[in-house]
């Protein structure tokens, strides 16, 4: 077993380095993804069919093929046709297709459970289409779809323990690499595991706050 110095020196250095990626994997991916999926789901449900239609079926794919295949392909596949990713962005930009396409599936239910009389009301006040659904139908269906995005993030937090898979050393990479060498599983994984329940309980208790910050009387009152 690893004496107690030479694990912290050694195998807590190494687990930071790989928290730092999967941090620098997390933010980009989970603010871009969500921003990106406020617009898909937008698009679903406003858009004219010759638009709509393709980010159906865009939707349908990703969620459709496991995020590992997404990871292969993005990193393996297009260099096939000349488009070479770096590591880090082709695991960064599988995330935010991914995480992306599952926050347009909670934006665009939260979009249709807006009741059609509030459109009508503000079409009535003289507000254009686009005015109606920035000022109107999006900040309400934020809130609704807020404790469906969260969730995501928490996925999101989980999906980065596969970028190692495509030479990006996050968490899991790092903590694999340095069990196969140190042959000490056991405090290996479980002080990885530890990172990941860190990371997702401050996540749960920010996405808490947000909803509490966000909710309106009478509007989804959280207790």
């Amino acid at each position: 077993m690893l004496e107690t110095q030479n694990f912290w020196m050694d195998i807590i250095p190494a687990l930071n380095k790989g928290l730092l990626m999967n941090v620098g994997l997390i933010v980009p991916s989970g603010v871009i993804g969500f921003l990106l999926g406020v617009v898909i789901g937008v698009i679903r449900v406003y858009a004219p069919a010759p638009f709509a239609r393709p980010a159906d079926a865009l939707v349908s794919v990703i969620r459709g093929v496991p995020l590992l295949l997404q990871l292969y392909f993005v990193y393996y596949v297009l260099p096939k046709i000349g488009i070479s990713l770096p590591d880090y962005w082709a695991a960064c930009i599988s995330f935010i297709l991914c995480t992306a396409s599952y926050q347009s599936e909670y934006i665009r239910g939260a979009l249709l459970s807006i009741r059609q009389g509030q459109v009508r009301a503000a079409q009535a006040l003289g507000l254009t289409a686009f005015q109606t659904i920035t000022s109107v139908v999006v900040p309400q269906a934020l809130r609704r779809a807020l404790p469906g995005c969260g969730n995501e993030i928490i996925y999101l937090i989980k999906y980065t323990s596969l970028a190692h898979v495509v030479s990006c050393m996050e968490l899991t990479g790092e903590a694999r690499s340095l069990a196969d060498t140190s042959f000490n599983y056991f405090e290996v994984y479980l002080t990885a595991g530890f990172y990941y329940l860190v990371l997702t309980t401050l996540a749960t208790r920010l996405l808490v706050f947000l909803e509490k910050k966000l909710a309106l009387p009478g509007f989804g009152r959280l207790p």
